[in-house]
């Protein structure tokens, strides 16, 4: 039986975050009605289309029944307040205070449907000085240090390409939230209004970097740690073909069985007396051989190391490593008026 069967939720969410979020709560099993204003989801006209439908859009609201109603209206807000009214979950990703104006908010539904679970996802959270700010992804990393950790060989930021702010502090807390909430109303008989921020999420991302910065008051700096690329035992090598080599040899068995496998000898082994002799011995031998090589050795070593795959190497179909991802089914949609 899926964990959630039987789970009813509204999602209001658009774009990423929030679908990305009430997809997941589908697949567990609960029966998510997504409600998209009357031009539908932006992502619905995103290209490339897979095989007849947006891919972006599709990927992310599998399983789901949409109905397309214009909040403005009165008809479209009688048709919403009739979803909640018998929802056990409703997710949202307004500005705070949209949905109040909608005759949708919290505790609106909840005069109603007292056992609601009503989740709120939003960039900064209900309140504080930003609440009402906009962001996206790239600004949410950037005002929580993480992006300062994501830097290039000069030690200027990068632009990531997973949207970490989006899914991993945004999309990912929603199920979790949801679930935690579901299993306290089976022993509370309460709902309960869940406050998810995603810059606040990002925190975690950084908990190192905030503990050692605050213990020592030497906060890190691109090339300055463990984790941002001090380490020879952590770092990304090219290869002889233009590749690169992620190494996270980090134990001292995996950066034996490291050194054995490129052929590191000597002195240089010994990180903590030279740490840029050791990066750069690392980074000759890793160079002179090309990725096929050090995928082979690799799968053979158990160093914690490997080939910097594309994403079509990973995931691309039957010539993929890892389980390619299956069009996804189409959803229903019904419009406001339509039985």
């Amino acid at each position: 039986m899926s964990p959630l069967a039987g789970v009813r939720i509204v999602d209001f969410t658009l774009r990423l975050p929030g679908p990305l979020g009430t997809h997941l709560l589908a697949e567990a099993g609960a029966d998510v009605c997504k409600v998209e204003p009357p031009g539908g989801d932006p992502l619905n006209v995103a290209t490339p289309l897979w095989p007849e439908a947006p891919a972006m859009y599709r990927a992310l609201n599998a399983h789901k029944r949409v109905v397309r109603c214009d909040l403005k209206s009165e008809a479209g807000r009688a048709e919403a307040a009739a979803l909640v009214a018998g929802a056990d979950v409703v997710v949202e990703g307004f500005r705070p205070g949209v949905m109040a104006r909608y005759g949708l908010d919290y505790e609106t539904v909840r005069a109603k449907n007292p056992r609601v679970i009503y989740c709120s996802l939003t960039g900064y959270g209900q309140t504080g000085r930003r609440a009402r700010r906009a962001g996206h992804d790239l600004s949410y990393l950037a005002e929580t240090g993480v992006l300062s950790l994501l830097a290039d060989v000069g030690g200027a930021p990068i632009v990531p390409g997973p949207l970490i702010a989006d899914t991993a502090a945004g999309s990912y807390p929603v199920v979790i939230n949801v679930a935690l909430a579901l299993v306290a109303r089976e022993r509370t008989g309460d709902g309960a209004y869940l406050d998810c921020s995603m810059s606040a999420n990002l925190e975690p991302f950084a908990w190192w970097a905030r503990s050692n910065g605050a213990a020592s008051g030497r906060w890190p700096a691109p090339h300055s740690d463990l984790f941002t690329g001090l380490s020879a035992r952590y770092n990304v090598y090219p290869t002889k073909d233009g590749r690169h080599l992620a190494v996270a040899a980090i134990e001292p068995q995996f950066w034996t069985a490291f050194c054995d496998a490129i052929g590191l000898e000597g002195s240089a082994r010994d990180e903590a007396a030279d740490p840029p002799a050791t990066r750069a011995a690392v980074a000759e031998r890793v160079a002179a051989f090309d990725s096929a090589h050090w995928r082979h050795v690799f799968t053979e070593v158990d160093a914690c190391c490997a080939v910097v795959d594309t994403v079509e190497e990973a995931y691309g179909g039957a010539g993929g490593r890892l389980p390619a991802l299956q069009a996804p089914l189409a959803p229903a949609l019904r419009r406001t008026g339509e039985g």
